[in-house]
């Protein structure tokens, strides 16, 4: 009789089922070094860019065939890196970009450095007002500068698990016009600390030798995230320290210009070295510059920390940090998002123009000469908002009202975000049982609004009477008030909740949820633009990575289940300050950015009916604003009557917070699931990701029922504080 094979023996010799990868950070230093973006590797292996992120940063792995193919790719580019460990670029032939190295496209932004290009013919890209109007960055220079490292008891530990999410850049993959990073900490002994735990030495007691050090020696700046844009400006960061060693006051008296007298010692060394400022002169946030020669780009950002740049509202107390730690917070936010140029809202606004370059390179197709042209899919000249759009300080509103007037809703746009509180008569006695009452924020609410969002690209054409066409972005106006709405919901159709009393001036996504729920509608008049795109993706894309990126460094994955999620969530913002300080920038990026879609005039100076510097720029845009704002107050209603078909109907709403009462103090206590244990689809989801809901916080049923008794929202102070005032 035959023996038995031994069952050991027979998996041996059935070798190998599962094919060898790299460890996920291996996999994307090969990638990276190899000049590939994730979105080229999805491509190649036909799934997702969000997929091959996720096999880079260890949340995923490969399955099957596609497994083999990944790693037969990955065989072959460490192969090719190991026979020639020069990096491979990109040719240029077909389309010369308008200033040096490209970086990566923003549909697919990778936190590691680019690879540099072969730089190509530079064309002219048209002046803004206030700004260096320049495009090359400055030469490389010869020799690096003297460097010495930080002491390792100075260092900061390194932050878990990053190396997993974000490679280190190898030597082939960084920019040696940028080899030191995107800025540097000045302190007051010369030391400038700089990202990773590098210092500079910096010899300069003069804010013109400062300017001069770091265009010539300390190579910090970082490259273009469009290959249409420019590469970002080193930014210099001087603590109260290093203003006083370079001369600067510790407070600025001017409180309402904010920036340094003209008459001061250092204005009057900037301009004796034949260097200029802004037109916002010398203030917390600052640019020195000279006019462009030869297409040379030469230009210095400054943040000076004791005046104020660092708002605590978006920063935390990163501005109490010292410099070493404010060096890798800021560094941190300048990889993820982008080098700041001001506040976080203006950063906002700069992280637009960087990823969609409102102009690019044309050749000429008889003289075969480079010229700078519009970049479609931008945002590429200002143009004059339709009258409804204008705030009322604008000048289209000034030629067609009285000053004084107090314009209907079927003369203005009002979307703005929700602030409605229920009728404490409308409580059923089954809720008022309820010993809890808590609230859910929705995550990066306005972000998520954006994503897919068709906007207008150009001027509004007006038309009379039209057909609704809810692909086409514009200003509607048209009555809503008799479309019946629950009275214990907010109505989707105002932000302060209440049912419209007539025709009214709505956003298309506004105006397409009436038709979504069954309503015809009938606008009287349109605003509407033709030309458009969904110009806010790639913003979307990257705040968003940087975003899910932070809150992993925060111990916060989308792969949790729903009790381990909120347990993270309660101490998230005590794991690391550094990166709880990115977070909370990171988020006021969204918020402040689209705001800033809509900047009012400022200053004492200004008239109504007056045009402010704002309105300059192809950026203001207070349409767009408004269709963000409307997208989200859709998306929060759309979830909120899901859910109310349930028998679930919310207390009070503020922007993206909505009140619940519940029988216990979780989320998990009311949200509505299906016989599965599932979430119910269409409601609100517990979980990190952009578009669902974390805990806002919890009280009891009695306090809440006492603010709405006295007019007042809960969802505004259910974590225990002002949620306006903590710049939630």
């Amino acid at each position: 009789m035959a023996s038995k094979p031994d069952p050991v023996d027979a998996l041996l010799k059935s070798g190998p089922r599962r094919t060898h990868l790299p460890e996920p950070a291996e996999r994307a230093r090969l990638r990276t070094a190899y000049g590939l973006t994730q979105t080229e590797i999805a491509g190649a292996l036909d799934v997702t860019r969000t997929t091959v992120a996720g096999w880079e940063a260890g949340r995923s792995e490969p399955q099957g065939t596609t497994r083999a193919a990944y790693a037969k790719l990955l065989e072959g580019i460490a192969t090719q890196l190991a026979a020639a460990p020069a990096p491979r670029t990109e040719a240029v032939e077909a389309e010369p970009q308008t200033t040096a190295a490209p970086a990566p496209g923003p549909a697919a932004p990778a936190p590691a450095a680019p690879v540099p290009a072969p730089v190509a013919p530079s064309a002219p890209e048209p002046p803004v007002a206030s700004e260096p109007s320049v495009e090359a960055s400055v030469a490389t220079p010869a020799a690096p500068p003297p460097l010495r490292k930080t002491p390792a008891a100075t260092r900061r530990p390194p932050v878990r698990n990053s190396a997993a999410r974000e490679p280190a850049p190898t030597a082939a993959a960084v920019d040696p016009r940028f080899a030191n990073g995107p800025l540097a900490v000045l302190d007051g002994d010369g030391s400038a600390y700089c990202v990773g735990g590098l210092v500079l030495d910096c010899p300069a007691t003069t804010v013109p030798a400062l300017v001069e050090w770091t265009l010539t020696e300390a190579r910090l700046g970082a490259p273009r995230l469009n290959r249409n844009g420019r590469d970002a400006d080193p930014l210099v960061v001087i603590t109260a320290a290093a203003a006083e060693r370079l001369g600067l006051p510790e407070g600025l008296e001017d409180r309402r210009g904010l920036r340094l007298p003209e008459d001061h010692k250092v204005n009057k060394q900037i301009a004796r070295a034949k260097w200029k400022t802004t037109r916002r002169g010398f203030g917390p946030w600052a640019r020195v510059y000279r006019p462009a020669q030869g297409g040379s780009r030469q230009c210095v950002q400054f943040a000076i920390v004791p005046w104020g740049a660092l708002d605590a509202r978006a920063w935390g107390d990163a501005a109490h940090l010292p410099a070493a730690e404010l060096a890798q917070v800021l560094g941190t936010y300048a990889t993820r998002v982008i080098t700041p140029r001001g506040s976080c809202a203006v950063s906002g606004l700069e992280l637009m123009t960087a990823l969609r370059p409102p102009t690019r390179a044309v050749k000429d197709a008889t003289t075969g000469a480079w010229s700078s042209g519009p970049n479609p899919g931008s945002l590429t000249a200002p143009v004059d908002p339709a009258p409804p759009e204008a705030p009322d300080e604008h000048p289209v509103v000034a030629a067609l009202y009285p000053r004084g007037h107090r314009r209907t809703p079927a003369e203005v746009l009002d979307e703005e975000a929700y602030e409605w509180i229920r009728d404490p008569e409308l409580l059923t006695d089954e809720e008022c049982t309820k010993p809890y009452a808590v609230g859910i924020d929705v995550n990066m609410a306005f972000a998520a609004a954006a994503n897919r969002l068709n906007v207008g690209l150009g001027p509004a054409v007006h038309i009379n009477n039209p057909e609704f066409d809810p692909k086409l972005p514009g200003s509607w106006l048209v009555d809503l008030s008799h479309i019946e709405i629950d009275p214990r919901l907010p109505n989707p159709f105002t932000p302060h909740g209440v049912r419209p009393s007539g025709p009214a001036w709505y956003a298309t996504p506004t105006v397409a949820y009436a038709v979504e729920l069954g309503h015809q509608v009938r606008p009287a008049e349109a605003y509407v633009r033709r030309e458009h795109a969904a110009y806010l993706d790639a913003w979307y894309t990257r705040l968003r990575d940087a975003y899910m990126i932070t809150m992993a460094e925060l111990g916060v994955v989308s792969s949790m289940d729903e009790a381990d999620f909120l347990k993270a969530m309660d101490q998230h913002k005590q794991v690391d300050a550094g990166q709880a300080a990115v977070l909370s920038a990171i988020k006021s990026t969204v918020k402040g950015g689209i705001g800033k879609l809509r900047e009012r005039p400022q200053g004492l100076g200004y008239r109504p009916g007056e045009r402010w510097p704002a309105l300059e720029r192809p950026t203001w845009r207070p349409d767009i604003r408004a269709a963000v704002i409307s997208a989200a107050r859709i998306n929060m209603h759309r979830k909120m009557l899901k859910i109310a078909t349930v028998g679930l109907f919310p207390i009070a709403v503020l922007s993206d917070c909505a009140v619940y009462l519940s029988d216990g103090p979780s989320p998990l206590d009311f949200l509505p699931r299906t016989p599965d244990d599932k979430p119910l689809p269409g409601g609100f989801r517990l979980g990190v990701s952009p578009g669902m809901v974390k805990c806002e916080g919890s009280q009891p049923m009695m306090w809440a029922v006492h603010m709405l008794d006295q007019g007042h929202n809960p969802a505004r102070h259910i974590k225990g504080s002002d949620a306006s005032a903590d710049g939630e």
